[in-house]
């Protein structure tokens, strides 16, 4: 049995929403910003389908995800297909001068383990690397803005 584990994170950037969505939609750049992530493919004739590579302290991880909803400028959802059980969703919100972007991430843990897990540092570690990827992105984009 596995018990999911949610995080939810949020940064402010300044930025208009047609350049932060169109950085964050871009999946393959990812690992721009994501230091836990090694590499996105997104296979050209099944753009829903996208191929994922972690890689943190040693450890490797891969899945296929599949986008569940996609709307422009509002929301990306997922969910993997195999490889490491993981879901969740990008919100944007266009604060006219600024966007904000929210991340909801959740990941499968085999049962009473993910609990333990979660509870002592597990958690804190999932959203403080969250949080500073969100951070980077953030740095990511206001370097675009400058360059436009």
């Amino acid at each position: 049995m596995t018990d999911w584990l949610e995080h939810t994170v949020q940064v402010e950037v300044e930025a208009p929403m047609d350049l932060v969505w169109g950085l964050w939609s871009d999946l393959e750049q990812m690992p721009r910003w994501m230091k836990w992530i090694d590499s996105v493919k997104v296979p050209e004739d099944n753009p829903e389908i996208s191929v994922w590579k972690l890689s943190s302290n040693g450890l490797e991880f891969s899945w296929r995800s599949r986008i569940l909803k996609q709307i422009p400028n509002q929301i990306i959802e997922w969910e993997s297909i195999d490889g490491l059980p993981n879901r969740g969703a990008i919100r944007f919100y266009d604060r006219k001068t600024s966007s904000i972007v929210k991340m909801t991430i959740a990941y499968g843990i085999p049962g009473f383990l993910g609990k333990i897990m979660d509870n002592l540092f597990l958690g804190r570690i999932v959203e403080s690397t969250v949080q500073a990827d969100l951070e980077r992105f953030k740095q990511y984009a206001l370097k675009a803005k400058e360059q436009i």
